[in-house]
C-alpha cells in the first residue's frame, strides 16, 4: 500500500511541480558553474548505497559531508544555495528516488554513506529495514538539530508504529514546516 501511495503521490507532485522545478534548474544553471543536480550518495534500506539527486545548492568542490561538520557552511553555498536550502527546494529532485523506489515520501532521512555513527546505530535499532524518506517523525520533531541517538529513537519510534495515516500526518506537518519555514517539533 505504502510503495502504490509513493507513486500515486510522486507522479502527481512531478506533474503539478513540473514548472517550479525546471525554473529552479535554470536558476541554478544561471547562478554558478556547475551541473544543476547534486548526486549524492545515500545508504537505503538494508544499507544499499543508491545515489540521490538534489539542486546543486554548494559550489563544486565542497567536501561531501554533512553539512553541520564543514568549518563554515554559508561559504560553500552557491548564490541561491541558502534560499534553495530554507525552502527545502534543492530537495525536488528527490521525486525520482521515490518514484525509482530508492526512497519513499516518509521514512527515516537517507544516511550519507560516510556517516557511520549512525548507520550503526540504525542498523543495531533495526531502522535500517525502512526505506528512507523525504521526511520523517524524526524530520518533524527537531530535524538536524538533534543528537544521533535521539534520531535514531525516533526513527525507531516511526519503524514501530508506522501506518498511512501517521505518514499523512508527517507530510502534513513537514508542508506546514516549510511553509512556515520553522523547526517545528511536535
Amino acid at each position: 500500500m505504502k510503495r502504490i501511495f509513493d507513486l500515486v503521490m510522486a507522479v502527481w507532485v512531478m506533474a503539478v511541480l513540473s514548472i517550479p522545478f525546471v525554473l529552479v534548474a535554470i536558476m541554478v544553471r544561471l547562478s554558478s558553474p556547475g551541473p544543476v543536480l547534486y548526486w549524492s550518495d545515500r545508504v537505503g534500506r538494508y544499507n544499499r548505497i543508491f545515489r540521490m539527486p538534489k539542486f546543486r545548492s554548494m559550489r563544486l568542490g565542497t567536501p561531501a559531508v554533512a553539512t553541520h561538520l564543514l568549518s563554515n557552511p554559508e561559504d560553500h553555498l552557491t548564490p541561491i544555495g541558502g534560499f534553495l536550502r530554507k525552502s527545502s527546494l534543492d530537495e525536488l529532485p528527490q521525486l525520482w528516488s521515490i518514484f525509482k523506489g530508492d526512497m519513499s515520501f516518509v521514512g527515516p532521512r537517507p544516511a550519507l554513506y560516510n556517516q557511520n555513527d549512525l548507520i550503526a546505530l540504525r542498523s543495531q535499532c533495526g531502522v535500517d529495514t525502512l526505506v528512507p524518506g523525504l521526511t520523517g517523525w524524526a524530520q518533524i520533531n527537531g530535524r538536524d538539530e538533534l543528537p544521533i541517538p535521539q534520531k535514531v529513537a525516533l526513527d525507531r519510534e516511526y519503524l514501530e508504529r508506522q501506518s498511512l495515516l501517521l505518514d499523512i500526518r508527517i507530510l502534513c506537518w513537514t508542508a506546514l514546516k516549510v511553509i512556515m519555514r520553522t523547526d517545528i517539533t511536535h
